[in-house]
Order: C-alpha cells, then sequence, then structure tokens
C-alpha cells in the first residue's frame, strides 16, 4: 500500500501567532500572553499534545473495533515539561523538547483489566503521532526565497 501524504500551509501574522492551513481547515497558532503572544490559540507544544490526544482517540475506537469490544468514549489527560532556558536560547544544557510526557486514559467500557491492557500496548504501537514522538524522524528543512532559488520545490512537498 502506498503511503499518504498529509500536507499544510502556514504564514506568520506576528512573531507569535501562525496561521495553518489543513486541508480546508484554518489552525490558529498562538503563545500565551505570558510567552509574548496575543492568546489567540494554543501554542505549538500544546497542539502536540493535542495532536496525540486525537491519535489516541482514533486508534483506540479502531482498536477496540478489532478487539470486539465497545467502546463508548475516552478520556484522555496528557502533560509535559520543557525547558524554556533551551527554548529562549539561554542555556543549552537540556533538550528543547519535552523531557517526557505522562498520559493518562480513561476508557468507558465493559471490558476486563487484561483486554484493555492488550488494547493499550496496541494503541502505542500504532498511534502515528506516538510514533514520531517516541522516534527520530528524519527533518528536511528547505531555505526558500529570492535570496535561493529552487528549481523542483513540488518534489519537496
Amino acid at each position: 500500500m502506498e503511503d499518504l501524504k498529509f500536507r499544510v500551509q502556514a504564514h506568520s501574522e506576528n512573531p507569535t501567532k501562525t496561521v495553518v492551513k489543513a486541508r480546508g481547515f484554518e489552525i490558529i497558532i498562538d503563545e500565551p500572553e505570558s510567552l509574548g503572544g496575543t492568546n489567540e490559540g494554543a501554542n505549538p507544544v500544546e497542539f502536540m499534545l493535542a495532536a496525540f490526544c486525537g491519535c489516541i482517540n482514533v486508534m483506540g475506537h479502531v482498536i477496540a473495533k478489532e478487539m470486539k469490544f465497545e467502546l463508548r468514549n475516552i478520556k484522555i489527560k496528557m502533560c509535559g515539561n520543557l525547558n524554556l532556558q533551551r527554548l529562549f536560547g539561554s542555556s543549552f544544557e537540556d533538550r528543547a523538547g519535552y523531557k517526557r510526557i505522562d498520559v493518562s486514559i480513561e476508557p468507558d467500557c465493559n471490558a476486563p483489566i487484561e483486554i484493555l491492557e492488550e488494547w493499550m500496548a496496541k494503541i502505542e504501537n500504532r498511534c502515528p503521532v506516538s510514533d514520531n514522538l517516541s522516534n527520530k524522524t528524519p527533518i528536511n528543512l528547505l531555505l526558500k526565497g529570492k535570496f535561493h532559488s529552487v528549481e523542483n520545490i513540488n518534489q519537496f512537498c
């Protein structure tokens, strides 16, 4: 089966606010006022946690159906800590990303604990966002503009 390719486009409206287009959707990313933003949307690392929650929800329901138990709802709580000193360039001793992410999943179902433990392991194994957070994914940054010419940008994205 051929890989699915997902695309987004974005532009900055100000130093903290980014407008992202994903299919027909517009996503506003901004920082809270405490970090110099205008608080018009969740910030990038909150969106990362939100994406992880969304992936757990989708995979949880898909896998519950495959395992033949009724999953009525899932409540997910997630948190992570990051190093603000690295973010703002005052120290480079710690990594910039989340040091760890803690996830609490509360399924609304009647499945026994043994089934739910297997279900959780399958979610962790098959969730693309979990995979991207847990494993190094190659990232190719391309500088484009009047000062730099790129012949075949369409092959890039």
